[in-house]
């Protein structure tokens, strides 16, 4: 049985949705942030001594971050699903999706929420934080602009890894603007695996 890590709010939502879409048995470890920090409980450094999520447990196996268990869970358990031939130009194209997530467009979404609360202290910072934010959602959005979905017209672990771009830009209010990665957030947050997936999971304010 696959056991997973779960902090609410947070990456590991995305694994839940993957095991849906896989249709794998699973069981959720839960963990609650810190209603008044929003950081994780220390409970979570006794199974990651970083006190991150996500993390899984497969047998003897314990792995951490998104793409590694992303890539792990297809590769082992998706008998062939969810990701192109890996003798493919396609699939090349995939594991840049895998790691441009976290690798690029993750930082500047995540420096224009924490430079947002030093207030006026963090204004200087704003344009160049701005135009990196534009940059990288700007390139997303031209790719799906093209097909449904990141390699294709069908969904890929590449979607599930990158969906928590697409929903962090959500909440902050940058889709309008990009309208190709409006539709696909709105798409894939449509499916019945990742509806499943947040009935599993519970607390998931990226959701909405």
């Amino acid at each position: 049985m696959i056991i997973v890590h779960h902090l609410n709010n947070s990456r590991s939502q995305r694994i839940l949705w993957l095991l849906e879409e896989l249709g794998l048995p699973y069981e959720i470890k839960r963990y609650q942030r810190d209603p008044k920090t929003n950081l994780a409980p220390p409970e979570l450094k006794a199974i990651n001594a970083l006190g991150k999520s996500p993390v899984i447990e497969d047998g003897d196996l314990k792995l951490i971050e998104s793409a590694a268990i992303i890539d792990y869970l297809i590769r082992r358990h998706g008998q062939g699903r969810l990701q192109p031939d890996p003798t493919t130009a396609a699939y090349d194209q995939y594991v840049q999706w895998l790691h441009f997530a976290e690798g690029s467009a993750m930082l500047p979404l995540m420096l224009n929420l924490y430079v947002g609360r030093l207030g006026e202290a963090g204004a200087p910072l704003h344009p160049r934080i701005e135009s990196e934010v534009a940059n990288y959602l700007g390139y997303l959005n031209e790719a799906l602009g093209k097909t449904p979905y990141l390699l294709g017209d069908e969904l890929s672990g590449a979607d599930i890894q990158m969906s928590f771009i697409g929903e962090v830009a959500k909440a902050q209010g940058k889709l309008p603007t990009y309208p190709n990665l409006a539709a696909w957030v709105q798409r894939f947050q449509a499916r019945p695996a990742y509806r499943k997936a947040v009935e599993q999971g519970g607390e998931y304010a990226f959701a909405r």
